[in-house]
């Protein structure tokens, strides 16, 4: 559902990512984010009469009759909805100018930045955004840029280890049951099919590895990445089927071809069986956060800001993330009612120790956004080719 093999028009902002500046996250540095070169795009300052419609690009799940007809009702803008399958997908339909808004996971953002295809969000414009938006969604690398935000959070998940407990009967507490040669599992594992599926590698090789000197699995060398790629060319020897598509994930755990490998927590449920288990591995994993980001060529303005702040509220936001499966953004829907909460516990919305552990997908880019000055870091473009090797 979320492959990221790039293709076309997308090389573009790769091209526009290999600027000098400096990383940050925040702890240490004025400005949260990151800090690079990108196209002067205007940010509104105020907001107008509503426009007739608003038109978005979301994944599925995200833009709901149940809630955009209660919008429309409340603003008399029109919800029209395009779902797309990846976030490649994304960037070519936001290139045309034909949408508003898109729900965009960080290996996306970066490239919708730096191609100055989406504004910086004047957030005095989104009251919805405001305490109760969880911390660990606020001014990330993936979407945060010179201390300026360009997306509004909708939720987060992580990339988990799933097992099938009745032939796993040992719980795992490692991601080496995946990733080494001699894994009891072998032949019966499932790996996500995306090139920044090299990020996952990269966490593993930060743990087992120290020596590489991986610091962040979106920022490697040269050298790093080619160890990331040797060390997925031998999983591969290990691995019965890849996914990107949701539903076949469930089907291959389901039908019992698979009985370990890489999921998300709401697979695990769809699975709708008990004998499925989930960790957050040791070494930590990778993860998605997306975000609503609006065109910076935005036909309709004000109703796509009048949708970031309505889809932004506790029980429109909690709507959204129960529907798709994921942590919401904002932390007040946990405090709504007994399932809320329930919903919160299941994906750790509020616990930001579990998400300390997760990497969240950030577009790689030449700038190393570890801080790194004296090397040049390897962009996506250059991951895209890499992965193309590690099946073949």
């Amino acid at each position: 559902m979320r492959s990221t093999i790039m293709t076309g028009t997308a090389l573009v902002a790769v091209s526009l990512l290999t600027l000098s500046g400096c990383s940050s996250t925040g702890e240490d540095d004025e400005a949260p984010g990151l800090s690079i070169d990108v196209p002067d795009v205007p940010m509104q300052e105020e907001l107008g009469d509503y426009e007739d419609e608003v038109n978005i690009v979301a994944w599925s799940g995200f833009v709901e009759p149940a809630w955009s007809d209660e919008f429309t009702a409340e603003t008399g803008c029109v919800v029209n909805r395009r779902v797309a399958g990846t976030s490649d997908e994304m960037v070519q339909l936001m290139r045309s100018g034909d949408y508003d808004l898109v729900s965009a996971s960080g290996d996306a953002s970066l490239r919708l930045i730096a191609g100055g295809d989406v504004a910086p969000l004047n957030l005095d414009l989104i009251p919805n955004f405001g305490d109760d938006i969880v911390e660990g969604m606020k001014g990330q690398l993936y979407d945060t840029i010179n201390g300026q935000s360009y997306g509004v959070p909708i939720g987060r998940g992580a990339n988990i280890l799933q097992y099938n407990s009745e032939v796993v009967t040992e719980a795992p507490t490692s991601w080496d049951v995946a990733w080494e040669a001699d894994s009891p599992y072998a032949g019966q594992i499932i790996a996500y099919d995306a090139p920044i599926y090299i990020a996952d590698a990269a966490v593993y090789l930060m743990a087992h590895e120290p020596d590489l000197g991986i610091t962040n699995p979106y920022a490697l060398d040269q050298t790093q990445l080619d160890a990331a790629i040797e060390l997925l060319q031998e999983q591969n020897a290990i691995v019965s089927e890849y996914w990107s598509d949701a539903a076949a994930q469930v089907t291959s755990f389901v039908g019992g071809t698979t009985v370990l490998g890489t999921s998300w927590e709401v697979l695990r449920k769809l699975t709708e069986d008990e004998k499925f288990g989930s960790v957050l591995p040791e070494e930590g994993s990778t993860g998605w956060s997306d975000a609503w980001m609006l065109s910076a060529q935005a036909a309709n303005p004000d109703c796509a800001y009048a949708w970031m702040d309505y889809t932004s509220s506790p029980e429109v936001n909690g709507a959204i993330a129960m529907n798709f499966g994921m942590a919401p953004a904002n932390a007040a829907f946990c405090e709504t009612s007994d399932e809320a909460q329930a919903h919160c516990d299941d994906y750790h919305a509020t616990d930001e120790e579990y998400f300390e552990n997760v990497w969240f997908w950030t577009t790689p880019i030449e700038q190393c956004i570890d801080g790194r000055t004296d090397v040049t870091c390897t962009n996506f473009q250059q991951w895209t080719d890499a992965w193309l090797t590690v099946k073949s």
